[in-house]
């Protein structure tokens, strides 16, 4: 049988783009509220609310916003954003398993899994998977009677990054491009952190130092933002592994480093270990707060699992054995599974 692989792209409007910003709001979510409930209030139907805020179940949780049509509240929403999904898929042939597709195509196990919904290992001849699943998203600025607060000012030449910002929704505040931002601030890839400054002109210079809490002026130091990444990956040990987990009640490897990168101020997406892998910087004498990578599976060149190097020959990770641990590079199955080092 022939094995085949498509790619195809969906071009999906977020609800929010659908509803002129005059004839649609938002509603929260309040305790012993229900979609029914909320339909009536708004005159719509459950099926046209939920499809307008995109849920896939009739699950709700209070303090969510909803966008609802016709509302009496006026709309919050300061821009709109136009999704592109492409997925690429793979017909399976007999003799295949889950594992070796996944290993094909750069994945865990866990994430395969996850990316079709599968609940157990057993596939079939014939049938189609999902081996990439990739999503950009374009942001377009709705026009608004207020002045957003983190818009910077014609003389402004620094701009500091806020909770949600890209490099992209920077550029559009600022009148540059990405390339530009990424050019004269000498960034190496799109990563930003919450609190960055961002020189908005090559004569700009951040601000050298910042004040803590004691009033008192602090150099910024890496130094620091490692020993916060440290500090929150040691509060989650013990914690369970879970396929395609990424929050406190279970972790795969990613996830892991997902959840703890951002904990620790860093704006970092979700990825497979072989992305992390990819997109890192190659390091060559490895420091605490470097990512190390291995490749635990039958493929010794695809990398499938990844943790926190912590100095010393010791890293912390989600093992799939005993949750999330420290480990050390001596170990005698680790050790001559490991693949390298990178840092973001």
């Amino acid at each position: 049988m022939k094995k085949s692989v498509v790619a195809f792209s969906t071009l999906a409007i977020l609800s929010s783009t659908f509803v002129s910003p005059a004839l649609a709001g938002t509603y929260t979510v309040k305790s012993g509220d229900n979609l029914s409930k909320i339909a009536q209030k708004h005159n719509t139907t459950v099926k046209d609310l939920k499809q307008l805020n995109n849920l896939r179940s009739d699950f709700l949780r209070i303090n969510q916003k909803l966008i609802t049509p016709n509302s009496k509240t006026t709309s919050n929403a300061s821009s709109v954003s136009v999704k592109k999904t492409k997925k690429t898929t793979y017909t399976i042939v007999s003799g295949d398993t889950l594992t070796r597709i996944a290993n094909k195509h750069n994945l865990t196990l866990a994430e395969l899994m996850k990316m079709n919904n599968l609940k157990s290992d057993r596939i079939y001849a014939g049938a189609k998977l999902i081996v990439s699943k990739s999503t950009t998203t374009t942001t377009i600025d709705l026009p608004s009677s207020s002045k957003p607060s983190n818009v910077p000012t014609a003389n402004s030449s620094t701009y500091i990054v806020v909770k949600g910002d890209t490099l992209s929704k920077i550029s559009n505040k600022t009148n540059l491009t990405v390339a530009q931002l990424k050019s004269i601030n000498s960034l190496k890839s799109d990563l930003i952190r919450v609190g960055q400054k961002l020189k908005l002109s090559k004569s700009a210079s951040t601000a050298p130092a910042d004040k803590n809490d004691d009033g008192k002026v602090e150099a910024p130091s890496s130094g620091n933002k490692v020993a916060k990444l440290v500090s929150e990956a040691k509060k989650l040990i013990g914690t369970p592994y879970s396929w395609a987990g990424a929050s406190p009640s279970g972790f795969d490897c990613s996830g892991f480093i997902y959840y703890t990168f951002k904990k620790a101020g860093y704006e970092v997406p979700r990825l497979s270990s072989s992305t992390y892998y990819d997109m890192g910087k190659k390091v060559t004498s490895p420091k605490s707060g470097d990512l190390i990578f291995f490749a635990t599976g039958s493929h010794k060149a695809v990398i499938s699992h990844m943790g926190i190097y912590l100095g010393g020959g010791e890293f912390i990770h989600a093992s799939s054995s005993k949750g999330v641990t420290i480990s050390t590079t001596s170990n005698s199955y680790f050790k001559s599974k490991i693949i390298g080092y990178r840092s973001l």
